[in-house]
């Protein structure tokens, strides 16, 4: 029996539904995408999905902070300084939140996308902090006494995430 909060899923092509790209937001072509969402964390800040495109070339949003692997095809993606950089097969990119990209599938791309919320800078700089304490004395994951203050109990929940 898997742990608590444990949820597998199997992947079938057939479970890709229509995900439209914003009519708006096409440059040119007429891409096709799908997604499926794979897995859900559960407070809602972390997202796994498949997701395909055909053919063409169109603005894309990254609401979301996004790890991309490519599974299959390739894309080249512009950011806004005009910067072009091309994602094929077995390719990994991190892609930042609330920017504007464009993104030019020539024939087909299938990737496979995490997505979380970002965490503000300086909760961010806390917690490499606290993983950086941990790591040089060595001490394993800790879990939040239930009397403890709020911001160690945060601390200590971001840093057994990360691990």
């Amino acid at each position: 029996m898997p742990p608590p909060g444990f949820h597998p899923a199997t992947i079938d092509p057939k479970d890709l539904q229509p995900a439209p790209i914003d009519p708006g937001w096409i440059i040119s072509g007429t891409p096709q995408a799908r997604a499926v969402e794979l897995a859900r964390s559960p407070d809602g800040t972390c997202t796994s999905a498949q997701w395909d495109c055909t053919a063409g070339t169109f603005y894309w949003y990254f609401w979301n902070e996004e790890t991309v692997h490519i599974l299959e095809g390739r894309v080249h993606v512009r950011d806004c300084s005009g910067r072009e950089f091309t994602l094929k097969a077995g390719d990994v990119a991190n892609l930042p939140a609330n920017k504007w990209m464009v993104w030019r599938v020539d024939e087909y791309v299938r990737k496979l996308a995490h997505c979380r919320y970002p965490v503000p800078r300086p909760f961010g700089r806390l917690v490499r902090t606290w993983q950086a304490i941990r790591t040089k004395f060595g001490l394993k994951r800790m879990r939040p006494h239930p009397v403890a203050g709020l911001a160690a109990a945060l601390v200590c929940m971001w840093s057994m995430a990360e691990v």
